[in-house]
């Protein structure tokens, strides 16, 4: 199935204040900025901010003028839904009064997809995706899956997928379901590559699209000192430095490198960008276009 989602998409999590507050104009200006910028693809979920990320989007994309909302792609999530209640903000601090229930059952799937809908107001989504079933392989794969292909075929979604960060797990959903796209945060970087060895050539010959999310690495990869959302390890620290100095070397910003990395191999479709701010979108866009020799990439794949 050919998904329109374009080079390059916008992850949501930031603009539900993934690790500080976000205000409402805020993530307004952002989401502007990445439309203006040509970004038509949307990625949310119920995890990010316990719904804020589907509201502020969903308000974002029904308030553009006439039909230009037709444009637009989304995807959301399942495996997470939220219930009244005070809990951990995992990440998203500030924003209370629901927690996250793991359920990847099909009524969780349902009712996970119907509370999405009332919180974004969007009447369909494009893509749904099996959010970090890490440790419910069975469920998700036994429940949330035949859920997710009897909505397909009836017409009620778009295409399918699962989202994790890791690559073992959606190489064994490529093999043994029928999905439409995998997004792989944080495991074809320049700092990890773990999606080349199986994930991304499983993909490439079941024709199942991949988008890559993560390729900051939360962050040690744009001038930051956290690595898969926590402090990162001195070793990690060296080793991107060490790639800044191969690519300052030419002139380019490691960044822009981590940006244009992941669209290197033939089975990526769209890289994720994750902003807080209409700046750090129209950076991004600005790293993406970035020229970067083939001497760096040599270089880079030496290096990595």
């Amino acid at each position: 199935m050919k998904l329109p989602l374009g080079p390059y998409g916008l992850g949501t999590a930031p603009l539900a204040g993934l690790f500080a507050p976000v205000s409402e104009e805020q993530a307004e200006q952002a989401l502007a900025a990445a439309w203006d910028g040509g970004i038509r693809y949307f990625d949310t979920a119920p995890h990010y901010g316990t719904g804020l990320a589907e509201e502020r989007l969903g308000r974002f994309l029904r308030g553009l003028p006439g039909h230009a909302a037709r444009e637009a792609v989304v995807s959301t999530k399942v495996g997470r839904v939220l219930v009244p209640g005070q809990g951990e903000e995992e990440g998203f601090p500030g924003r209370t009064g629901h927690v996250r229930v793991r359920d990847y059952s099909r009524d969780g799937v349902l009712r996970s997809l119907d509370d999405s809908l009332a919180r974004s107001g969007l009447d369909r989504f494009d893509l749904v995706l099996i959010h970090d079933p890490d440790d419910h392989w069975e469920q998700a794969v036994g429940q949330a899956y035949p859920a997710l292909a009897e909505l397909r075929d009836q017409g009620v979604i778009g295409a399918i997928g699962a989202g994790m960060n890791q690559a073992e797990m959606l190489t064994r959903f490529v093999r043994e379901t029928d999905m439409d796209m995998v997004l792989v945060a944080g495991r074809y970087t320049l700092l990890d590559r773990a999606a080349e060895r199986e994930l991304l050539p499983e993909c490439a010959r079941r024709g199942v699209a991949v988008v890559v999310g993560g390729v900051f690495n939360s962050g040690v990869l744009a001038g930051g000192d956290t690595y898969d959302y926590a402090a990162a390890p001195p070793a990690v620290l060296e080793r991107a430095r060490e790639l800044g100095r191969v690519c300052a070397a030419y002139g380019v910003p490691l960044p822009a490198a981590a940006l244009r990395f992941p669209h290197r191999h033939p089975a990526v479709t769209t890289v994720l960008i994750g902003a807080r701010s209409a700046e750090e979108v129209r950076e991004d866009l600005e790293l993406a276009a970035t020229p970067i020799p083939d001497e760096l990439w040599r270089e880079l794949d030496e290096a990595g």
